[in-house]
């Protein structure tokens, strides 16, 4: 059990390669894992009651808002209100803290600290391959590996509830990922570790694992993405041309420029860091860039966590007059960092960078970090690169335990790539238990998830918060 600790604090510092713990056999760690069923067993991750001293939802969502801008935090509750799971989606601080006080190995991985279904992704590598990967992952930071599951198989109850399916296909669906998450972490344990860091799973891999009808929509999709680069296809949506020169196009309250003097200060802001946020590239990448000009700037609200903060669309034009979007992003401290302690990098911009490096198979060409006015701390990338994003609002139930098990086999290699995965693989063993476990879990907070949405509606009934509703 000692040895079990051991293993579980050098993990604990995973953002550092440099620290790296003594050579343990795989065998002898896989028994680590089988002998830690003693002290956990994998029954008990299936419960969940909230604790007599749960802190309030509301109060924890509050707390996040310092960092935020007030004028986007109304917009941030006016999409959390929408539904039970999109509350879900913009609360991973709340199941933070809940998971905090739920049982645990102790064995930490680099977690993504906010994974839902819709967390994961297509999108191109730099080699111009098209995979399926975690997408997000603002909230990356060492972590027991079971919070990154808990979080991933609750999202698909939710999301059944969501597409009307009933409990039972939420639950066989949640059933699906975590077994994926098993046998795909058992499959690592008998790979060569660089297998493992080579793995991924391609365009080729997931449309196989569809049912024909399925399979020839996603492939209309697929042709669609990749005939252009994302830039060039997204550069008639996103740009107007005033006096002859391209200008981002005002949508509010998702793109726009807050007014002219703000509008300077946004356009100084990302040409000021550019040069720094350049000293984050490789050098290859850095002649790259610098065949671009920054030519506008505005900003751009994204998704349902991120509202809020300081989030950027820089427009950039090649010297041979083609468009590169760069997004910059701020960054904040982890959702996770108050129940596992603070990142090894002192920048949360570089904290962001490193995790999904370190998770990812591959990351955006453009990817680093800056730090802005005021100390601000930034990460870029581009804004999309054939992004694909998964349509399940769609998803029936046979497809939503199908993206279940590709869910399932993407968390599993992010974890084993710099992870655990023999005393992991250990723990969970081959029979079911865990993946029945993580079936009731998700149910039973699924339901959480809807009680703490009501709480939110409550409020708003009561003018106590203020949203805005987008039409």
């Amino acid at each position: 059990m000692a040895k079990a600790l051991k293993i579980a604090r050098s993990h604990a510092a995973v953002e550092k390669p440099e620290a790296r713990p003594s050579p343990i056999p795989p065998a002898e760690r896989r028994a680590i894992g089988k002998k830690l069923r003693d002290t956990v067993p994998r029954d008990s991750h299936g419960a969940w009651r909230p604790h007599a001293n749960r802190t309030d939802p509301l109060a924890i969502l509050h707390a996040a808002d310092a960092t935020r801008q007030p004028g986007l935090v109304p917009l941030r509750y006016g999409r959390m209100l929408q539904s039970p799971f999109t509350f879900y989606r913009g609360s991973a601080g709340v199941m933070a803290a809940d998971l905090s006080r739920t049982p645990a190995t102790g064995i930490h991985v680099q977690a993504c600290g906010d994974c839902h279904l819709l967390n994961f992704g297509g999108f191109a590598t730099p080699e111009r391959r098209l995979i399926f990967d975690i997408n997000d992952l603002d909230e990356t930071l060492p972590a027991p590996w079971e919070w990154d599951v808990k979080r991933l198989v609750a999202s698909f109850v939710l999301a059944a509830r969501s597409n009307q399916l009933s409990d039972a296909n939420g639950r066989d669906a949640a059933i699906a990922c975590a077994r994926s998450y098993r046998r795909t972490m058992r499959d690592f344990t008998e790979m060569d570790v660089l297998e493992t860091w080579y793995a991924r799973l391609d365009e080729a891999d997931f449309l196989a694992m569809l049912p024909p009808q399925r399979r020839a929509v996603l492939q209309k999709r697929i042709a669609k993405a990749t005939a252009h680069s994302s830039s060039e296809l997204v550069f008639p949506k996103l740009v107007e041309t005033t006096g002859g020169e391209p200008r981002i196009h005002d949508n509010p309250p998702t793109i726009f420029h807050p007014d002219p003097t703000t509008a300077a200060g946004n356009l100084e802001l990302i040409r000021q860091a550019l040069p720094r946020y350049r000293e984050t590239l490789n050098q290859d990448r850095r002649v790259l860039l610098d065949r671009y000009e920054l030519v506008d700037a505005a900003v751009k609200v994204v998704g349902i966590g991120s509202v809020g903060t300081l989030c950027m669309v820089g427009l950039m034009m090649s010297i041979a007059g083609h468009p590169l979007f760069l997004q910059v992003k701020e960054a904040n401290a982890s959702v996770l960092e108050a129940y596992v302690g603070k990142s090894a990098y002192a920048h949360h911009g570089e904290r962001v960078v490193q995790g999904q490096r370190l998770m990812q198979p591959a990351s955006d060409l453009f990817l680093g970090w800056v730090t802005g006015p005021e100390d601000r701390q930034f990460y870029i990338r581009q804004l999309r690169d054939v992004k694909l994003s998964p349509l399940v609002e769609t998803y029936d139930a046979e497809m939503l335990s199908i993206y279940g098990n590709a869910c399932g086999w993407v968390l599993a290699r992010a974890h084993a790539k710099a992870g655990d995965p023999w005393t992991i693989s250990g723990y969970l063993g081959k029979q079911d238990q865990f993946d029945e476990a993580m079936g009731r879990f998700a149910l039973a907070y699924a339901d959480q998830a809807e009680r703490d949405h009501a709480v939110l509606s409550n409020a708003v009934r009561a003018g106590i918060i203020d949203v805005n509703l987008e039409r």
